[in-house]
């Protein structure tokens, strides 16, 4: 029997399958070259083709499915330029987004930000992947919040899917420890109310993915176009 999903009109029932779908892409359940089928689909979620429809042609035009006529529709590789773009968005966005935050002087900003890393470092001690990728989400949507621009991470959010499968790729414990010290100096930064640190640290943080990639397209060349 699949996974109900509640009575709503077939749109809302398209975009939580788009989300879900996209989860699990992100996270590999669903792996680049992996075929899947509407009738599966909707069978696992309980739902009518039509949405499925709707949900496959949406993920295609967000670069992560490939929909083939009369033949399987499969999981896309992972696209190393769409990778770089999606880097260059996201540092553009998140760069402005911190300068903001210090300018705004929250004197919340380290409290709330200190809490999330401590449940990240909870999150590394029993290496919980998923539950570490969501609070790392939290921290930076957290900052666009304090800086009064939450659309704008929403539009990160929406580009950044095929660095977010380079980024679950490589969490491993290691990978872990780094990402929550960059965030620590980013906090420290913010907490002292130096712009210029704020920033410096941030492009340390998100300029990684660029090693990232190199490392999982020499690990993982089966995933990569």
């Amino acid at each position: 029997m699949g996974v109900e999903i509640d009575s709503v009109s077939e749109q809302t029932m398209a975009m939580r399958l788009v989300q879900a779908l996209r989860d699990e892409i992100v996270t590999l359940v669903l792996k680049p070259g992996d075929a899947i089928s509407e009738s599966d689909i909707a069978t696992k979620y309980g739902v009518s083709r039509q949405p499925v429809r709707e949900a496959f042609i949406r993920l295609s035009q967000q670069g992560l499915l490939l929909i083939r006529p009369k033949r399987a529709t499969v999981v896309k590789k992972i696209s190393p330029d769409g990778v770089r773009q999606s880097r260059f968005i996201r540092e553009s966005i998140e760069v402005e987004t911190i300068r903001r935050v210090v300018a705004e002087g929250n004197g919340e900003a380290k409290s709330i930000l200190d809490a999330i890393i401590v449940d990240q470092e909870a999150a590394a001690a029993k290496d919980d992947t998923l539950q570490f990728h969501l609070l790392d989400e939290l921290f930076h949507r957290s900052l666009a919040r304090m800086a009064g621009v939450e659309y704008a991470w929403q539009m990160v959010d929406d580009h950044k899917m095929q660095l977010d499968r380079v980024r679950y790729l490589t969490l491993d414990l290691s990978s872990k420890d780094r990402a929550i010290a960059e965030h620590k100096a980013i906090v420290d930064a913010v907490a002292r109310g130096d712009a210029a640190a704020s920033e410096e640290a941030m492009r340390a943080h998100l300029g990684r993915a660029e090693a990232l990639l190199d490392q999982t397209i020499s690990e993982y060349p089966e995933f990569f176009e």
